[in-house]
């Protein structure tokens, strides 16, 4: 038996020093820990629970990859008297999660020792898969650590939320990454302290710069930079030049997933920063969404709806712009389709703005709420019954009058003076504002009720069933 807890032990120590260097870095100790100052610093609420060992409450870490979620997780297991279990929403399953729970209930029992689990991507997991979580969160059986890279209001039921408290991390500064890089080339026991490792300025500033506030992503680099440069034959140096960082970290990795919140996040800056008439932030999130291998028809579809939601008759043009974008990316795909795509988003940006087709919202508003009004009698098709009925008859035709406008009754007589249409007074619109105020005047005067006053310009026409901060 002791033969082999030797043996065990000692693949324990290989695996451990055959680790990748990111691995190996891994703070131990909150005072190891690098980052996330705002959770964890001196005097904060978390950092006080986990020197205390005073962790009974359920916590959920969200942010970025690379900022330490996992790592504040192992932290809290080498601080913690509680059994500390660990598994992956990847991997395991219901059946996993039995056997913790009791483990963990015999251990209670037993012992009278708690038992911490951690959850690595928890999100992962299914409704059902997080409702068999739920009953021993609420129970207190298990203390729950989640981890996840996504937004856990969206991604973990709700009942598991309101049991958590939620810590937010967010990506490392330079700063952090520098001391990260610093400690890792000084390190003797698990980094490079005892290889004679010679950085250039330049091969530094290109590695923390394109590590994208990832301390997992900027040692992968370092480790593959150090492992593949031959030592100097004259000192032993290993020396890491700027053209060997570039070949070990060529291109900033674009924190994005097709179906997450960075996908979501991202095409919101990009919409609204092209509704709010900004071209260069408009193009440098199009210039994201491209690099993480967005589909261009959803950026496309985006545009479309944007070019009649907030631009509108101010520019009727911008339909046509972004359409014609739409279906010249069809015909030449990329990487040469990237232009068509450039040229709709920079000219919706420049173009003036109205929401004002929005008011067709205000008009089913009032179908929903007072229900359909009955079609006047001259307006009802006069080719199926003109004379029975009358349909159609007193019809005047515009065309047959001066300035094609004539005053007639075109509303439900219950409505008649209601106004759903009010042109913002931007660009094309201006022109369409002054028309249609002649016509509204003309139409009062003929038929005999006040004209409504023209409101001043506002988002009412807003779709009632959408969030305006999308």
């Amino acid at each position: 038996m002791a033969d082999m807890d030797l043996f065990e032990h000692a693949m324990h120590e290989r695996m451990a020093h055959e680790a990748p260097l990111s691995a190996r870095m891994r703070p131990r100790t909150l005072d190891e820990f690098i980052g996330q100052d705002h959770i964890i610093g001196p005097g904060k609420l978390l950092r006080r629970a986990i020197e205390a060992d005073r962790l009974f409450s359920s916590i959920i870490f969200t942010g970025p990859p690379g900022t330490g979620k996992t790592t504040l997780a192992q932290v809290i297991a080498n601080r913690t008297q509680a059994h500390f279990e660990t598994i992956s929403a990847v991997l395991a399953g219901v059946a996993e999660l039995r056997r913790v729970i009791h483990e963990a209930g015999e251990r209670r029992q037993l012992h009278g020792q708690r038992t911490i689990l951690f959850i690595d991507e928890v999100h992962r997991w299914n409704k059902a898969q997080q409702d068999a979580l739920l009953p021993h969160v609420e129970s207190g059986m298990v203390t729950l650590i989640g981890a996840t890279t996504e937004n856990p209001y969206f991604d973990v039921i709700s009942a598991l939320v309101s049991r958590s408290r939620v810590f937010q991390l967010q990506p490392l500064t330079e700063d952090h990454l520098q001391r990260i890089l610093d400690n890792a080339l000084r390190d003797e026991e698990r980094g490079y302290g005892k290889r004679n490792v010679r950085l250039d300025d330049d091969a530094r500033a290109h590695l923390l710069r394109l590590s994208g506030g990832d301390a997992r992503n900027l040692l992968n680099a370092l480790e593959l930079a150090v492992e593949t440069t031959p030592a100097s034959l004259v000192d032993g140096s290993i020396h890491v030049t700027l053209d060997v960082a570039q070949e070990s970290i060529q291109k900033r990795a674009v924190v994005y997933d097709k179906s997450g919140d960075a996908h979501y996040d991202t095409i919101s800056a990009f919409i609204k920063s092209v509704r709010g008439s900004d071209p260069d932030a408009a193009l440098y999130w199009l210039a994201k969404m491209l690099a993480a291998g967005e589909d261009p028809r959803f950026i496309l579809r985006r545009l479309v709806v944007l070019a009649s939601e907030d631009i509108g008759l101010a520019d009727p043009h911008a339909m046509q712009v972004a359409a014609s974008a739409a279906y010249n990316y069809e015909y030449i795909g990329l990487p040469e389709g990237i232009y068509p795509i450039a040229e709709a988003t920079l000219y919706l940006a420049t173009a003036p703005k109205s929401n004002s087709a929005g008011a067709i919202f205000t008009a089913q508003k009032l179908i929903e709420e007072q229900g359909i009004g009955p079609v006047p009698t001259h307006l009802m098709d006069a080719n199926r019954d003109a004379r029975g009925l009358g349909h159609g008859q007193g019809y005047q035709y515009p065309h047959s009058f001066p300035g094609h406008f004539t005053p007639q009754q075109y509303l439900p007589t219950a409505l008649l003076g209601k106004t759903f249409y009010h042109p913002s007074g931007e660009g094309y619109e201006a022109q369409i504002a002054e028309r249609l105020e002649r016509w509204r005047r003309m139409q009062a005067e003929g038929l005999g009720y006040a004209s409504s006053p023209e409101p001043a310009e506002t988002d009412d026409h807003a779709d009632p069933a959408a969030d305006p901060s999308r």
